[in-house]
């Protein structure tokens, strides 16, 4: 290829990159996130009928899913509200109309146009085509629009998988939704821990200075390497080092880092739980710092998130008084078929779910010479201080020196994760656990789950810590099942 072949080429490409689109949009789009509709740039988009009809099916009820259908149905009401109908038939202008992301409550400003479906667009697809009707129009009405030499090039824009399958199959361009996505793979997530090479203290020798303060070790370090480091980021060097720090300041003088505790031993133990390895050594560590009121923890099944959780909870609560009790809730999703209603009150409606608090709370309070009266005695003092809650009744809720354990945390979207969050009063301390492995709710993915959000978000904050737990300790039988199966 020659030098003005190639530069042709990349033009082409950058005028098919930035070439004006026109979106059909699926009614899962606008239940996933109502804000869609300001999403598209300078793009149009085309909603048909059937979304209308769809939107107006599920606005009923107090679920996630009737909430998004009732503000994507207001957002449209606005768009339309005082224009006539050759207007909606010509396109509304989205440059004229500003939507709210909830979640930075900025104003979200598009410049395309909107088209509504005012009449009936008649299609070669077989209605008949196996599958859900209003899919099979969704689907022939982009067919229509596609076979439009006057329009612009046109794509259909749904979270239903098989929609998508359907859509490629009978020639239509398609495409997911991706703007909640916080990453482009889950590989890239961050993991709280900088590994460093064994030669890192000669490369550095003349760069680094030392001091003890208070019972404390701190080591202040330069370097082009170091100007990365993040906030309660932890730094290991080595692989058999007994180097262990997390950084405490980082600027353009250097970064400071201090030595962790150890949790290794039962005399430095946590509740009686020692750490087995070196991202629970850390996790405690974030977990016993008074000035991190935000903590994140992920990893596989058994490595030990909700155990080091509770202990470093009742630890401050019991012994330290820190906070005034541990609140525990977790997303309601079962991983099979739904048992149905369940009677009693919010905590024994709830207490199904809290299996893992109750196995933690085993471990935690075993003890064979305190007998029975003893362990009971135990367990009711322990019950007074830990209470369950459910994420249905969060809005509008602060909670003060409270210690806050968020279970299963990959279920939640990102707009529930903020609706959590923001109710930590003064004194509050939040932990997050869940394992962005196994997500059982429909339409999140690794990429867009309420967890990997927020991890990816609070990094840099000073106040914020994050381990990814990688080594399992639940027992030889569940690590070889994880890697095996």
């Amino acid at each position: 290829m020659t030098e003005n072949e190639a530069n042709s080429h990349e033009k082409n490409s950058h005028q098919e990159k930035n070439e004006k689109r026109l979106f059909v949009l699926d009614t899962n789009v606008l239940i996933h996130d109502p804000s869609a509709l300001f999403r598209f740039s300078e793009h149009d988009l085309f909603l048909p009928m059937v979304v209308l009809e769809e939107l107006d099916n599920n606005k009923k009820g107090h679920t996630e899913v009737a909430r998004s259908a009732r503000q994507a149905s207001r957002f449209l009401d606005d768009l339309t509200s005082g224009s006539t109908p050759e207007e909606i038939k010509e396109g509304l202008d989205l440059n004229l109309r500003v939507g709210i992301d909830e979640d930075s409550e900025e104003a979200l400003i598009a410049t395309g146009k909107l088209f509504l479906q005012t009449e009936n667009i008649s299609t070669d697809i077989k209605i008949d085509l196996p599958g859900q009707k209003n899919d099979n129009f969704i689907l022939g009405i982009t067919l229509a629009l596609q076979a439009d030499p006057d329009l612009p090039k046109v794509s259909l824009v749904s979270k239903d998988i098989n929609l998508r399958i359907k859509a490629s199959a009978i020639g239509i361009q398609v495409e997911d939704y991706n703007n909640d996505q916080v990453l482009d793979d889950v590989n890239l997530l961050y993991s709280g821990i900088q590994n460093l090479p064994s030669s890192f203290w000669d490369l550095n020798e003349k760069e680094v200075d030392s001091w003890s303060e208070e019972g404390h070790t701190y080591h202040k370090i330069s370097g082009d390497e170091v100007k990365k480091w993040l906030p309660n980021q932890f730094i290991t060097i080595g692989e058999n080092s007994d180097f262990e720090a997390i950084v405490r300041e980082n600027s353009k003088e250097g970064a400071i880092v201090e030595q962790v505790r150890h949790f290794y031993s039962e005399k430095q133990s946590v509740w009686g739980i020692s750490a087995r390895n070196k991202e629970q050594n850390f996790a405690l560590n974030l977990l016993m710092d008074p000035e991190v009121d935000f903590v994140s923890l992920v990893g596989q099944a058994g490595t030990g998130k909700t155990l080091l959780a509770l202990a470093a909870g009742l630890t401050q609560v019991m012994d330290e008084k820190t906070y005034q009790e541990i609140i525990m809730t977790r997303a309601t999703i079962s991983v099979g078929e739904d048992i149905g209603f369940l009677p009693g009150t919010e905590e024994e409606k709830m207490a199904p779910w809290m299996g893992a608090l109750m196995d933690n709370l085993e471990v935690l309070t075993h003890n064979d010479d305190a007998g029975e009266w003893g362990k009971q005695a135990t367990n009711d003092l322990l019950a007074s201080r830990i209470k369950i809650r459910s994420l249905n009744f969060m809005r509008g809720r602060t909670f003060l020196n409270r210690y806050i354990i968020l279970d299963e945390a990959q279920n939640l979207t990102s707009k529930q994760m903020k609706t959590l969050i923001t109710r930590a009063g003064p004194g509050t301390k939040i932990i997050c656990l869940g394992n962005i492995a196994q997500i059982d709710t429909p339409y999140l993915t690794e990429t867009t789950s309420g967890l990997t959000f927020v991890v990816d978000r609070f990094r840099k904050w000073e106040h914020s810590g994050h381990v990814t737990l990688r080594r399992g300790e639940r027992s030889r039988l569940a690590d070889f099942a994880a890697d095996v199966l």
